[in-house]
Parts: structure tokens; C-alpha cells; sequence
């Protein structure tokens, strides 16, 4: 089922901030060109810097090649707009929309779900006209994707005959098709992170018709010790060993020893919250685990990395 992840052809990365959402989708992205697939990774948020893990230039609604294989674009709801006018009605692209761009705008508040619509709506039509084989969406935080995966069915709800329901109509065929559609949920092993990711497999389920299709547990941190290793740590701790180290090394051990130790808590406290999320997901549900990566930049050798990862945990 792992495997099967890249085979969808839609995949929204959402998660708590802070949990490395970018990361991963940046990295499942790269992981998609690298087999061959023509994929295109979209930053949903103008402001976010998805290009910075691909030290590019930032990007505009235009797609970029950044990779072989790999397109990035950011998403802009007006562009959005200009873009479905021109192909639905047939307007011509207009450098601006003018009075109609502060009537969408007003529409838009009026009616929550509008830019929604427009955002998901692009991404769905390029899957469903087949520009690409995989699209990678940085999607927003799990407070706000639900909104977002769900604009379609409570639009399709309130109009029941004309353009707009045929538009929504295919839009949660395609988005409620376990095969094309899935949301990947990024979390840490952290309570609230766990926490967050609980609730929102809940929200998913009740809410919206897309499928959960994986979540990925980012820094996670390495085992240091083994049963046998761990009890010739604590003995090396004990004063008699930190003076023979401090007599072998010919320095102080006290700072290493520390430093050990705090990794060893860390890394139990950690697998505690992993254990609950664990015990908590459906069985079946693949779980993906991502190393702590100790590097203070998030570049493009950091997103390759992930992306090694992530294959060697998706079997490839």
C-alpha cells in the first residue's frame, strides 16, 4: 500500500506548522521526477517558499521547470480565475481582470469557498486533462485543509443545476477517487503534533471524500543504544567510568556523556507519542518515517535526502 502512494496522481501534504509539511512535500515531489513521472509540486500559500527547497528563484501561477521531470508553480486565485474564464467561457486572457477582479473579490467574501474552489479546481483540471502524472500540493495547515477538500461538495450543495454544479460534480468524482486522490499527513513525534493528526484522520473521514493515503513521521531521532549498549552507557556514567574515560581521553567527557543521555530521553519520549499514534490509526494505514535531519538549512540536498528517505520507506 506504501508503494502504491505515487501511483495516485493527486496528492495534498498538509500537517501541523512547523512539522516539515514543506519538506515532505518538496521531497515527494522530487521522489516522483526521479521514477520518471512528469509532476508538478504547487505552493498553495503566495507567500510560502517552496522554491527555496529547490533553490529557485520563487515562482509565479506560470509552472517552472526546476528538475527533469519536475514543474513548481505557486497558486494565485485571480490567475486562477482569468484562467478558468478563458477556458470555460471563452473570454480572452486579460493582463488584468479589472472590475470583474473586485467583483470576484466581493463574491469570494460573501461566499466562503469561492478561491477554494478556484484552487482545487486548478489542480484537479490539470490531473484530469493529464498534463501531468503526479501533482504534489504544499496544502494548508490542518486547521485549513478540511476547508479547502471540502469547498467543492458545499458549493455542489447549495447550486443544483447550471455551469457551477457541473464543475463541482467532476471535481468530487475525481477527489473522492481513492485511486487518483489522497491526502498525505505530515506529523512529528510530538504530542501535539500527534494530537493535531488524530484529529484531523477524523475531520477527513466526516467531512470530505478524499482518502488518506499515508502519514509521514518527520525527525525522527535514531536509536543510539541497544539493550546491552544502553547498560555499559549508564555504567560509563558512573563516576569510576567518567574518570577512566577522562584519564583514556586525555579531556572532559562530562559534555558527551550529557549530550548522550539527553538524545536517549529525547528518543524515548519521542517513540511514546509515536506508540500512540500508532495505536491509534487504522492498521493498514501506512506510516512513513523520515530521520532527523541535524542541518541547519532546508535546501536542495536536504530535500534529496528526504526524498531517499521516503523511497527506501515507499520500497524503492
Amino acid at each position: 500500500m506504501a508503494g502504491g502512494l505515487l501511483d495516485r496522481r493527486l496528492v495534498f501534504v498538509t500537517g501541523k506548522g512547523g512539522v516539515g509539511k514543506t519538506t515532505v512535500a518538496a521531497a515527494l515531489a522530487t521522489l516522483g521526477a526521479q521514477h520518471g513521472k512528469r509532476t508538478l509540486v504547487c505552493d498553495i500559500d503566495a507567500k510560502g517558499d517552496l522554491a527555496r527547497f529547490f533553490e529557485t528563484d520563487p515562482v509565479g501561477f506560470d509552472p517552472r521547470v526546476v528538475q527533469p521531470n519536475l514543474e513548481l508553480m505557486s497558486m494565485d486565485t485571480e490567475a486562477s480565475l482569468k484562467e478558468y474564464l478563458s477556458l470555460q467561457l471563452k473570454l480572452p486572457l486579460l493582463a488584468r481582470l479589472g472590475p470583474l477582479a473586485r467583483t470576484f473579490d466581493w463574491v469570494a467574501t460573501a461566499a466562503p469557498g469561492v478561491k477554494e474552489i478556484l484552487t482545487v479546481g486548478k489542480l484537479a483540471w490539470e490531473v484530469r486533462e493529464g498534463h501531468y502524472d503526479l501533482v504534489v500540493v504544499d496544502a494548508p495547515a490542518t486547521g485549513h485543509i478540511v476547508g479547502q477538500l471540502s469547498a467543492p461538495q458545499g458549493i455542489n450543495e447549495l447550486v443544483h443545476v447550471g455551469l457551477v454544479r457541473e464543475q463541482t460534480g467532476w471535481m468530487i468524482d475525481l477527489l473522492g477517487d481513492a485511486a487518483t486522490t489522497g491526502v498525505v499527513i505530515v506529523a512529528a513525534p510530538e504530542e501535539m503534533p500527534v494530537t493535531e493528526t488524530l484529529e484531523l484522520i477524523e475531520r477527513l473521514r466526516s467531512e470530505t471524500v478524499v482518502d488518506l493515503a499515508a502519514i509521514v513521521v518527520n525527525r525522527v531521532l535514531p536509536e543510539l543504544f541497544g539493550r546491552g549498549e544502553e547498560e555499559l552507557f549508564e555504567r560509563l556514567c558512573e563516576p569510576e567510568g567518567v574518570a577512566a574515560l577522562t584519564e583514556a581521553t586525555g579531556g572532559p567527557v562530562e559534555p558527551v556523556l550529557d549530550a548522550a543521555r539527553l538524545a536517549v530521553t529525547l528518543r524515548r519520549t519521542r517513540a511514546g507519542h509515536l506508540g500512540r499514534l500508532r495505536d491509534n490509526v487504522d492498521a493498514h494505514l501506512p506510516l512513513l518515517y523520515v530521520p532527523y535531519l541535524f542541518t541547519r538549512t532546508h535546501g536542495l540536498r536536504a530535500t534529496h535526502q528526504v526524498a531517499e528517505a521516503l523511497g527506501a520507506e515507499l520500497g524503492f
